[in-house]
């Protein structure tokens, strides 16, 4: 494994936006994730193609530094939505969500600084940890919040300073606990 156990892709700036092949209608299920310096499961940086329709189900992360990260920047365009993250069990893990705008690297200097990514439409379902230093990053871009950003049932163990567990900044959605049903 390299920097992350699992990376989705789809072009970096303006190359992935001309190539045009979206990464889509990917299933992930009952994988077990380590990654100690980069993320158990990544969308990006890299999806200026576009990455959607995604489903992540029954993975076991652990001993990484983040659980599940999304990855984009300004200049990158494309998009990540439709994703649908769920029946995750972490340990140990350092940041469990994360979405970030702010991957700031560029293969040159041809890109468009205006051309903005799109983020929305991803839900983090079914979700316990352990031994988790912070729960959740959310940073979009103000010109281009995340929106429709969901977390239903997902409930960490914060090992350190639980008033900094969540940092959220040009974010929308809600989150939820429902009932939980025996079977």
């Amino acid at each position: 494994m390299g920097y992350d156990a699992i990376a989705l892709k789809s072009g970096w700036d303006e190359y992935g936006i001309a190539y045009t092949r979206p990464t889509t209608n990917v299933h992930i299920r009952d994988v077990y994730l380590q990654s100690s310096s980069g993320s158990g499961l990544a969308f990006g940086s890299e999806m200026s193609g576009g990455i959607s329709n995604i489903l992540a189900e029954r993975l076991h992360l652990h001993d990484s530094f983040t659980g599940v990260k999304v990855k984009t920047a300004r200049g990158r365009g494309g998009y990540v939505k439709d994703i649908l993250i769920s029946d995750v069990e972490m340990e140990n893990i350092h940041l469990a969500i994360e979405a970030t705008g702010q991957c700031e690297s560029h293969p040159d200097d041809k890109f468009d600084p205006y051309t903005l990514p799109i983020v929305k439409s991803s839900t983090f379902k079914d979700i316990v940890g352990t031994n988790i230093t912070t729960a959740g990053k959310f940073s979009g871009i103000y010109e281009s919040p995340f929106a429709s950003i969901c977390l239903v049932n997902v409930s960490l163990s914060i090992s350190f300073d639980p008033s900094t567990s969540w940092v959220c900044s040009d974010v929308s959605g809600f989150s939820e606990a429902l009932p939980r049903t025996m079977s």
